[in-house]
């Protein structure tokens, strides 16, 4: 499938996706520094500026079809770390235009992430949006501890599709007549080669929390890492550090990205 990565950072979220089999065809980013990472690390792909002013015509007169769209909005209005504001500030408010793309472009998804605050502060606002739009959503807090990472970093991933679909996997799921439950008429072989990974959404659930708890207990042998550990923070002669930094600090983390979209992908 063919990406639109928003919000695109350095390319974190493309990096997971890729590793789930699609390829970036266009980054809508702003920061100077971030810009010229997406274009050393992705030279073939289409680099867009200001969300504001991207459009699903401008995407076309560009030759570029779009299957999936995927970013995470700016999150400084809704983290708790942040000065408020939620989904009307300044920044996070550029929900909108993620939304308004959704709407013009009408890929077959897309892909939300934002801090797990967003549970108390936007989530309604997102998914009423989506609605909206037609699409209809699943979600999961998903942290890197779950791929493995010695540190928490929680983020709310919201993978969404044309509610249509969401009515035609249900009636698999319900007999006729009676009423019952049946089992998906998919084989899992038709489920892998479809680009899935071959289990029922339950079941990838399952090995979702099965991951979670195994990395707990893994970082929690060897000790997780302090908020501020013991040790010099400074990093000299290393070029653009705070911006590397910066970036860092704004992006996802690849792995967490790929297990987000295998996990919740109808």
């Amino acid at each position: 499938m063919n990406v639109l990565d928003l919000f695109s950072g350095i390319g974190g979220f493309s990096v997971g996706l890729e590793r789930a089999g699609m390829q970036t065809a266009a980054f809508c980013e702003t920061n100077p520094f971030c810009r010229r990472v997406l274009k050393e690390r992705w030279p073939g792909a289409r680099l867009y500026g200001d969300v504001r002013y991207l459009t699903a015509k401008r995407l076309a007169s560009d030759g570029i079809a779009i299957d999936l769209v995927a970013g995470g909005f700016p999150c400084q209005e809704i983290s708790y770390a942040g000065v408020g504001g939620g989904m009307q500030g300044r920044r996070s408010g550029l929900w909108r235009h993620y939304a308004r793309i959704i709407g013009e472009v009408r890929p077959q998804f897309a892909i939300v992430e934002n801090v797990s605050a967003l549970l108390d502060r936007g989530l309604g606002d997102v998914l009423g949006d989506l609605a909206a739009l037609g699409y209809d959503a699943e979600w999961h807090c998903v942290p890197a501890s779950a791929v493995g990472a010695p540190h928490q970093r929680d983020r709310v991933w919201i993978v969404a599709y044309p509610e249509c679909w969401s009515r035609q996997r249900w009636a698999r799921f319900r007999a006729p007549q009676t009423g019952e439950i049946n089992q998906p008429s998919d084989s899992r072989a038709d489920m892998a080669d479809a680009g899935g990974s071959g289990l029922s959404l339950p079941e990838q659930k399952t090995i979702l929390g099965e991951r979670w708890w195994e990395a707990r207990r893994a970082i929690a042998e060897r000790g997780w890492w302090a908020a501020e550990p013991d040790m010099g923070r400074m990093a000299h002669g290393v070029a653009s550090r705070v911006d590397r930094l910066r970036a860092i600090g704004n992006g996802q983390v690849p792995a967490v990205a790929a297990l987000a979209w295998e996990t919740l992908a109808p």
